[in-house]
This record gives C-alpha cells, sequence and structure tokens, in this order.
C-alpha cells in the first residue's frame, strides 16, 4: 500500500499560465540580449526591435517551457492577444517575437514573478542551471 505523501512528493507540479508566460517572455527577452535595467530603455525599446532579427519558433517555446502543443498554443494565443508577443506563419513554422509592450510587461512584472515563483523556477530549471533573468 502506497503511503499518501510519497503519491503527493512523486506527483508532477501544475503550473499555470503565469509562470509559462514569464518563462516564455524571459526566453524572448533573453534571446535579444536586452539588459532591462538599462538606462532610457523605454527610448531604445523600438530600435533594437527593429534592428534584431532574433525570432523564437514554437518548438523552441515547447522546449523551452517543457509543455505540450495544447498548452503551448493556448499560452501563445494568450500573450498574442496581450499583444505581448507576435506570431508570424512562415513557410514551414512560427516565428514569435516579443514586442515593445512584452519588453515592458517582463521589465515590471519580473520581480514579482520572481518572489512568487521562485521555487517552481528553481525546480524548472534544476537540470539546466537557473538562467541569469531569474537569478539577478
Amino acid at each position: 500500500m502506497c503511503h499518501k505523501g510519497a503519491i503527493m512528493s512523486s506527483a508532477r507540479k501544475y503550473k499555470d499560465y503565469r509562470i509559462y508566460s514569464c518563462l516564455i517572455l524571459n526566453k524572448l527577452v533573453s534571446a535579444l540580449d536586452i539588459d532591462l535595467n538599462q538606462p532610457n530603455l523605454d527610448e531604445k525599446i523600438d530600435e533594437i526591435l527593429d534592428r534584431s532579427m532574433v525570432g523564437l519558433t514554437k518548438g523552441d517555446i515547447i522546449h523551452e517551457i517543457r509543455s505540450n502543443h495544447t498548452m503551448t498554443n493556448r499560452i501563445l494565443k494568450m500573450l498574442e492577444d496581450d499583444e505581448l508577443i507576435t506570431i508570424k506563419k512562415l513557410e514551414k513554422s512560427y516565428e514569435i517575437r516579443i514586442t515593445r509592450e512584452g519588453v515592458l510587461h517582463v521589465r515590471q512584472f519580473n520581480e514579482f514573478y520572481k518572489k512568487i515563483y521562485k521555487d517552481q523556477i528553481e525546480d524548472h530549471y534544476k537540470f539546466t542551471g537557473v538562467p541569469r533573468w531569474a537569478t539577478e
């Protein structure tokens, strides 16, 4: 007979859309190598985004959040509806980019996300190492 605690401790922890959104947006910011704490970021964002050729594929996002296609599509749709990302259909894939609003959202809410989801972020990256954005 299994002990109830053993079942609970081995169960996979549920992640909600907020933590997935945080992981995705921070991955997009990291891909652009944007320093969220740089002076006058508000004035520089448009230029940074305009000259950047960096976008992630849906496969990159699935790999980052380690989720299935259904959850990934749901989160991407919500982020797109909130105008935090754009999704461009290419010939055989999708290109996902962060928007100005997305960068500002990450800058404004990262400290909150890091406090609220500290354990989940550490658990999510336990095998790959916690990214720089989560430790600063």
